[in-house]
């Protein structure tokens, strides 16, 4: 049974509604008429690339993408998690693992609800944003909406909780994914390096968030402390 059955049959069993595509083309197909909840990607597929599929569906949205890639091929993860991936399984992989993974990605709030303008719901506001986590969006005071991934939603308020604080990138890990070595360090300075692009829509974006060579991250939002109207 190849891998695509495998996790078809394996998810059904759980309780899931399970599609499939193996193609570019297909996958449009799918995101053209439904949205779905989650998307489970390999990035070794047989004709076409894993990355450019992962930009197909960061291109209509926000869906959480956990891809499905070689233990051994670290640049396959980071690059994946560079272009929007929320998650990653290595093969050959537990499929209880797996299951929680899911779980996990899908307890994130949705990030594709319809926009709200930052003054009706309360947020965390610096600089020119308001970052509403349960939108997974950054709102500028100009309407402009950018909205955020899984993952960068996650580390900007881990970032938030430790304001002015020196994070060093194992302890990131550590307090994102809750174990250890979970991700490569590289993967973090690419998921820094993706939140401070969207950041650079409203200026200051390296003040905001530094480097401390060697040492990790601060974010320090203006001020270095929370705005006094931001939620709690």
């Amino acid at each position: 049974m190849d891998i695509r059955n495998l996790l078809t049959r394996f998810l059904s069993q759980q309780g899931y509604e399970v599609g499939s595509a193996m193609t570019a083309a297909e996958v449009g197909a799918v995101l053209a008429v439904r949205k779905p909840d989650l998307v489970l990607l390999d990035l070794m597929l047989p004709r076409e690339s894993g990355h450019d599929i992962c930009r197909l569906i960061r291109g209509h949205g926000a869906t959480p993408i956990i891809m499905v890639t070689a233990l051994a091929d670290v640049r396959e993860r980071i690059a994946g998690l560079d272009l929007g991936a929320d998650d990653y399984v290595s093969k050959p992989f537990d499929l209880g693992e797996l299951a929680a993974r899911i779980r996990a990605v899908l307890r994130r709030p949705p990030g594709d609800l319809a926009p709200v303008a930052p003054a009706q719901q309360p947020g965390y506001r610096f600089g020119n944003w308001t970052f509403i986590p349960e939108k997974r969006a950054l709102y500028s005071a100009e309407g402009v909406r950018m909205t955020l991934t899984g993952a960068e939603t996650d580390l900007l308020l881990l970032l938030w909780n430790h304001v002015g604080k020196l994070m060093s990138r194992q302890q990131i890990i550590e307090l994102l994914y809750h174990a250890p070595g979970a991700v490569e360090e590289r993967a973090i300075d690419l998921l820094v390096s993706r939140l401070r692009r969207k950041l650079a829509h409203g200026g200051r974006q390296l003040e905001m968030l530094r480097t401390v060579r060697g040492d990790g991250y601060v974010f320090d939002p203006g001020t270095g402390l929370p705005d006094a109207g931001a939620a709690n």
